[in-house]
């Protein structure tokens, strides 16, 4: 699907035309500039490939310099490809949120907050194991049995165990376009999206 890359600013409320509250994530959306534009012949496949914030030209490699300078634009420090362009843009075009006009939902990719490791009952929700009375004082947060020891005397894999917790990249669909202000390049989307604040984000129709 045809997006840009954005930063998470944070969030806040706005009401709405009827007076309701409505929780809401400010995403800086661009300015993201086309460093690449690939094409079934050369690549094997079509994408738009587009680059966003400024990195230092000291911590960019000589590659990747050459690579930045062929779209006659500053190193950038974030890459990303995007399909399925209605207009194909040019190499070296710059977007703004002003791309996401007249768009209602869009749906947000980003990396979750990490919590490191975590046992059953924050990292998958269990409820604990039986009742706080008949001396049971320290097993109120244990998973309990994981698997027989006669048959098929394994554990299986993908059993919900205690580990690490965050961390990926997850994924938001439908998130209600509140309002565009382009004078900031800014996006207010309806609820949350994933990640820390100053976090990267892929911005999706």
């Amino acid at each position: 699907m045809p997006g840009l890359l954005g930063k998470k600013i944070g969030m806040t409320s706005v009401f709405s035309a009827d007076g309701k509250n409505l929780p809401c994530t400010v995403i800086e959306v661009g300015p993201c500039v086309v460093t690449q534009v690939k094409t079934l012949e050369k690549d094997g496949y079509e994408a738009v490939q587009i680059g966003f914030m400024e990195a230092k030209e000291k911590n960019t490699s000589k590659p990747m310099a050459g690579h930045f300078q062929k779209a006659g634009t500053t190193p950038k420090r974030h890459l990303a490809e995007f399909k399925d362009f209605e207009n194909t843009p040019n190499l070296g075009d710059v977007l703004d949120v002003q791309f996401f006009e007249g768009t209602n939902y869009v749906d947000v990719i980003g990396t979750s907050k990490g919590k490191g490791f975590q046992g059953v009952v924050k990292r998958h929700g269990f409820g604990g194991v039986g009742q706080t009375t008949h001396g049971q004082h320290n097993r109120l947060r244990a998973p309990g049995a994981i698997g027989a020891c006669s048959y098929p005397a394994k554990v299986f894999k993908g059993m919900r165990m205690a580990g690490q917790t965050g961390n990926q990249r997850v994924t938001v669909q439908n998130l209600e376009v509140i309002k565009i202000m382009p004078q900031h390049n800014l996006l207010l989307v309806k609820g949350s999206v994933p990640g820390a604040k100053g976090s990267i984000l892929l911005i999706e129709k």
